[in-house]
């Protein structure tokens, strides 16, 4: 029996992570925590090595295109999706050249954003 994908959420803003949570927990993923900045999600990703990372870009402390490749250093099977609420070419590239593997606009209406979600995490293989 495959178990649920393990999510951590990482943004500054609570409502985004309260936010976040409801529609990982609507497409029947497991978040397994949260953290306010870079420096939290990168501890939170080398303890519970969860297979996806949601996660701002423009944080205070460390900014989530800093700390991907050390998230990936940490946890090299966990998919890391950039959370953005610009999504112009040129912080998209930034973002994927950093190390994610997709992103997702913050104003990306409810319904949408469970479709997304379900989109990405459909292929992915968890291990027991």
């Amino acid at each position: 029996m495959m178990r649920k994908i393990r999510c951590i959420v990482v943004d500054d803003e609570s409502h985004i992570r309260v936010f976040m949570r409801a529609v990982l927990q609507r497409v029947g993923l497991d978040v397994v925590g949260e953290a306010a900045n870079g420096d939290e999600g990168l501890s939170l990703v080398e303890k519970e090595k969860p297979d996806l990372v949601l996660m701002d870009i423009n944080m205070p402390i460390k900014t989530g295109d800093e700390v991907i490749g050390l998230m990936k250093g940490k946890s090299p099977r966990s998919k890391i999706i950039m959370l953005t609420s610009v999504a112009d070419a040129e912080t998209i590239t930034r973002c994927i050249e950093a190390g994610a593997d997709d992103y997702i606009r913050k104003d990306t209406p409810y319904q949408e954003m469970t479709v997304l979600i379900k989109e990405i995490t459909g292929d992915m293989e968890v291990e027991p």
